[in-house]
Formats: structure tokens, C-alpha cells, sequence
């Protein structure tokens, strides 16, 4: 597993996963359907960090929502291999934690050989481990499931000396504000601090600050968490439970939202530094 001593610098940055690194929730204000997210703030972060040493920066992120492990490392590796990335982030896996049988086993193999072929095109890789579900009401019971997928993926990076972002103990996450209405997907501040915790990661400076809890807020009223559950179910639960059913998915029909590498001056559209 690569730990950095003298931080690298990378011109070439590729994000790959489902939503999570497509950045629902973190959206653009005043664009319907367009999202920041976590890899977009990142790939500002390392271009500002090119740009000091006088060297160019290109992002693209192929990630789409719903993306099982199996695209992952399939179609959207292939797809950032044609980009020849010096870079590339994968993050997925929680979909297929959200199944109702999954072969871990099965996984960590994709996961190995993925990872064996971006290595083997020279790319450094920087994995992230799954969030530790074992305090929440709704979810709890992929946390086993997780954590023995998260095992496995230290062993691939061990394996194949990767990067890797330990999301399974970062304890800012905990916080109920880092997470959106439907309890899956990061606010913008949670993006905000999964980006830092990413640079991290990858050896960089950055503020220790954004390790610090938030202010303490007021505990709920039981008759309003009450009804913020029967609304999740409503509105984010059953239309969940129906694309299942119909062997559907959030993300049919969509492709990455960056499928080239450009600069990220051109990230304008989807990204406001500050915001």
C-alpha cells in the first residue's frame, strides 16, 4: 500500500464509481441535474497543486449512479485506459452491498483484476473503502457485508501498492449532516470533506480542520424522526424497491458527465470553487 512521503504531482486524473463519485446531491445551484461531488473538488484541489509547480491538469470522471462493481471495473476501466490517466480513483461497491445475495468473493476478484490492469498501464490508484453502516437504523444490516469488502480491499491495495481512502473510519462522516435526505448520498459539505480526506490520502497538505466535528446539533424531536422515515420510504425507499423489481437501474441510459480529459478551468459549468 503506497504511503507518500514527498507528494507526487498528477496531470492526468480519472474518477471512476457510481454516484457517489458522480456527486449526486452535491449539486450545481441553479442547474437542474448537475452535481460537484467529492472527485470534481478533488481534481481542483491536485490542478491548483499542478498549476503551483508550473505543470498541466486534465480531469474526466466516467462515474454514473447505480454502476454495479462489475461496470466498474469493466467498462469504465476500459474506458480510462484509452485516456492513458497517470491518476485514477475507483469507488464502488455499495451497490452491490444493497443486494440481496452478493458474492464478496466475486468482488474482490473484479476488484484485484481491475486494479491489476490499471497498475500495469503505469496509473497510480486510489481506492475507497466502504462507509461503516452499523449505526444507522436503515442500513445497518449491510454494515457485515461492508466491512468484510473492505477487508478485502485493503488487500488488494496492499497487493497492488495503492492509494486508499479509509471512508470505514473517518468519524466526520457519522454525522448526520454530511448525508442527504435519502441517507445514501453525501451532502455538499460531506463532498467537501470527502475530498480533503481523499487529499490526505494521496500525501498531500492539507487543513487538519476538516477532521473536526461540527457543532453539536439539537437532538430530534421522536415524532419528526418519525416522519422523516415513513417520508424516506416514500419517497427514496419504494421507488428503490420498484426499479429492482424490475430489474431497472437510477443510472439507464446514462453515461459519465466528463468522458475526456480537460481542463478543470473548464469545470466551471459543474464546480464552483468556494461554493
Amino acid at each position: 500500500m503506497t504511503v507518500a512521503t514527498d507528494p507526487k504531482l498528477w496531470s492526468r486524473y480519472v474518477a471512476l464509481g457510481d454516484s457517489l463519485t458522480e456527486g449526486l446531491a452535491d449539486a450545481v445551484p441553479g442547474q437542474r441535474d448537475r452535481w460537484h461531488g467529492w472527485a470534481d473538488r478533488l481534481a481542483v484541489k491536485l490542478a491548483q497543486r499542478a498549476e503551483t509547480a508550473g505543470e498541466p491538469f486534465a480531469y474526466a470522471n466516467l462515474a454514473v449512479r447505480g454502476r454495479l462493481l462489475a461496470d466498474v471495473c469493466g467498462r469504465q476501466i476500459d474506458q480510462a485506459l484509452a485516456l492513458s490517466p497517470d491518476l485514477v480513483s475507483l469507488w464502488a461497491g455499495g451497490n452491490d452491498s444493497l443486494r440481496p445475495r452478493v458474492d464478496l468473493d466475486d468482488l474482490a476478484d473484479r476488484l484485484d483484476s481491475g486494479v491489476a490492469r490499471l497498475r500495469r498501464a503505469g496509473c497510480d490508484v486510489l481506492l475507497a473503502t466502504a462507509y461503516n453502516t452499523s449505526d444507522s437504523a436503515l442500513l445497518g444490516w449491510t454494515a457485515p457485508r461492508s466491512g468484510q469488502f473492505t477487508e478485502r480491499l485493503w488487500e488488494v491495495a496492499r497487493r497492488h501498492d495503492c492509494y486508499v481512502v479509509d471512508v470505514w473510519n473517518f468519524q466526520a462522516l457519522h454525522d448526520t449532516r454530511m448525508w442527504a435526505d435519502d441517507r445514501i448520498h453525501l451532502t455538499s459539505l460531506g463532498h467537501q470533506r470527502m475530498a480533503e480526506h481523499a487529499l490526505a490520502a494521496l500525501g498531500c497538505p492539507v487543513d487538519p480542520a476538516y477532521r473536526r466535528p461540527l457543532d453539536p446539533q439539537p437532538k430530534p424531536n421522536l415524532l419528526r424522526q418519525g416522519l422523516g422515515v415513513a417520508h424516506w420510504g416514500k419517497i427514496f425507499l419504494l421507488p428503490w424497491l420498484g426499479r429492482r423489481l424490475t430489474g431497472r437501474s437510477s443510472g439507464d441510459g446514462r453515461v459519465g458527465k466528463r468522458l475526456t480529459l480537460q481542463p478543470v478551468e473548464d469545470l466551471s459549468s459543474t464546480f464552483y470553487p468556494g461554493s
